[in-house]
């Protein structure tokens, strides 16, 4: 199943078709997308059971599938060849976790402006949202409490994440616009094999990442059980499960986003973005 957010309004894709829930369900389900989270179980065997073909649907419309979350959170370091790129040694335990601010949130193809002085990166990353209340899971279950993934961009403002006297992760990769999803939901059972998907970066159409979530050292099972068990995860959080190689912090010469260039990241089985930059 996929499902979208389409001018604000919670969407079944269909067939490359759009069928409004809200109508189609006889107004059972609200049009906010956030909220269909918290029934998630009742909205999956509604939707599973049939509904109308759907109309045509413009993908210019389309907006982050999980829009305004109740928690945001970023998982650093998670795979090896990133680790290596970056300077760390490889985490063992606990991944690397801190939070995104959810004013950064926005859908799949947008202008972002790059802040003045600083050096923008890019980050492709498989993105979680939570789709049961998850508090304690262990990993064998914890497929069991995920709504679908998307497609993320973790993007980040090295000059300022870097600067201070300890790393400002969380307001560094928080500007306007910072935080791209999309362009759907993917539940899970959609997918051959959810742990083995292939990830892309492209800057004006020149590769610069590809990886494959079997790689990472926390899988999505591990991430959803470890941060439950220092919290509760809530139905329509979403989790960015970090990085392949390839970043432009880890280049030499290192290289930044500049106003004009055109960001491409795709995820295989869910689809892709696209953010062009322009000069703030």
């Amino acid at each position: 199943m996929r499902i979208a957010n389409l001018s604000g309004r919670l969407t079944l894709l269909k067939s490359g078709r759009a069928v409004d829930v809200h109508d189609a369900s006889g107004g059972r389900f609200p049009s906010d997308p956030q909220a269909v989270y918290e029934r998630w179980d009742e909205f999956r065997t509604w939707a599973e059971a049939g509904t109308a073909p759907g109309v045509p649907y413009d993908p210019a419309a389309l907006g982050a599938p999980a829009p305004a979350p109740r928690q945001l959170f970023a998982v650093g370091l998670n795979y090896r060849e990133h680790v290596d790129e970056a300077g760390f040694t490889q985490p063992e335990g606990m991944p690397p976790v801190f939070t995104k601010f959810a004013a950064s949130i926005t859908g799949p193809v947008t202008d972002v402006v790059l802040p003045e002085g600083g050096h923008t990166d890019w980050e492709v990353e498989l993105v979680v949202v939570i789709g049961r209340t998850a508090r304690r899971v262990p990993q064998a279950e914890a497929w069991g409490h995920v709504a679908g993934l998307t497609v993320g961009q973790d993007l980040s403002e090295r000059v300022l994440q870097m600067s201070g006297p300890a790393p400002q992760f969380g307001l560094a990769k928080s500007f306007p616009g910072f935080s791209p999803m999309g362009p759907c939901l993917v539940t899970p059972d959609e997918f051959d094999d959810p742990d083995d998907l292939q990830l892309r970066c492209s800057v004006n159409y020149e590769e610069v990442q590809h990886g494959s979530t079997r790689n990472l050292i926390f899988p999505v099972p591990a991430l959803v059980s470890k941060l439950s068990e220092v919290l509760e995860l809530y139905p329509g959080d979403v989790i960015y499960t970090g990085t392949p190689s390839g970043v432009g912090l880890g280049r030499n010469p290192q290289r930044w986003l500049s106003p004009g260039d055109l960001l491409i990241s795709s995820i295989e089985g869910i689809g892709e973005l696209r953010q062009r930059f322009v000069a703030e």
